[in-house]
């Protein structure tokens, strides 16, 4: 894929060396420093300068260019590509940190493609873990089941297992108060696939282990599970939904970006897409006919 902002960045590298070499041509040659046989070294390495400036200016045109047509095609055919892809399926969403815009697109690609979100948690970070361990005081099974002596990621584990299963869910219902931040739908209807947002920075020690376990189990939970960003954040989140086992998407709020998500959440399709370096896959999944039509 041809990438515009390397080709800007080269442009401008080359604009710099262009400039040092005129000036220091110029200032050299005023003061009589260089001779005849310098000089004209000199000047053909600013021609060739001028020649790469030139080259680079036209590159970066022609990926501007593509990259333009490359939107429009997406903003035309996008309507036509996902319909029907998720007719009929639930899909569950969790966010780690706030809900932001990631939720928003997520929630226009599964509409856009006829499938529904059947719920939606927030999680609410970093991990506290003395209020963990008092909220699961109360109950006996699951105070023995999460003892000090287990590792956190096993209740994210567990989470994970509870939010794609559905129906009785009552690790989420314990930890509720410490736990979600912000919840929509019922917990009730198994769901078809999973999508992960994180709006906050990357979380270090009881946190990060938990939420390992916590993407790790949704990656294993049997339904497609895809991990996504909006584009250009702050700090990606690809690299650790990635090292987890979660399919993954960036821009997410692009067209190219949701056609992405729905291709992933309709399966069988596995990998790491988008446009920025992580999507090591490329920028779409393979294109698949719906319902063999």
């Amino acid at each position: 894929m041809f990438d515009f902002r390397y080709h800007v960045v080269s442009l401008a590298a080359v604009f710099v060396a262009l400039v040092i070499g005129i000036l220091v041509g110029i200032g050299l040659s005023g003061r009589g420093v260089i001779d005849d046989a310098e000089r004209e070294n000199l000047n053909q390495q600013i021609a060739e300068l001028r020649s790469q400036r030139d080259q680079a200016r036209e590159q970066a045109s022609t990926a501007g260019r593509r990259q333009t047509a490359m939107d429009d095609f997406a903003a035309g055919t996008y309507p036509a590509l996902v319909s029907g892809r998720l007719t009929g399926k639930n899909v569950a969403v969790l966010v780690v940190g706030p809900v932001d815009g990631s939720a928003d697109a997520i929630a226009e690609a599964v509409d856009d493609a006829g499938g529904r979100i059947a719920r939606l948690r927030s999680v609410r970070v970093p991990l506290d873990r003395d209020a963990v361990a008092d909220a699961l005081a109360g109950n006996r099974q699951l105070e023995a089941r999460y003892d000090e002596r287990r590792e956190l990621d096993d209740l994210g584990r567990d989470l994970a297992r509870e939010l794609v299963a559905g129906g009785k869910t009552p690790l989420w219902d314990a930890l509720s108060d410490v736990l979600i931040e912000e919840r929509e739908g019922s917990s009730t209807a198994p769901a078809d696939a999973v999508v992960v947002a994180r709006s906050v920075a990357p979380q270090r020690g009881v946190t990060k282990e938990f939420l390992s376990g916590l993407y790790r189990g949704l990656a294993r939970a049997g339904a497609p599970a895809v991990g996504v960003q909006l584009a250009a954040p702050e700090e990606t989140a690809i690299p650790a939904f990635a090292r987890n086992g979660l399919s993954t998407v960036d821009s997410v709020d692009t067209g190219v970006g949701k056609l992405a998500l729905v291709l992933l959440l309709a399966g069988p399709a596995r990998g790491h897409y988008g446009v920025e370096d992580t999507a090591t896959d490329g920028v779409l999944p393979p294109l698949t006919q719906v319902n063999g039509g």
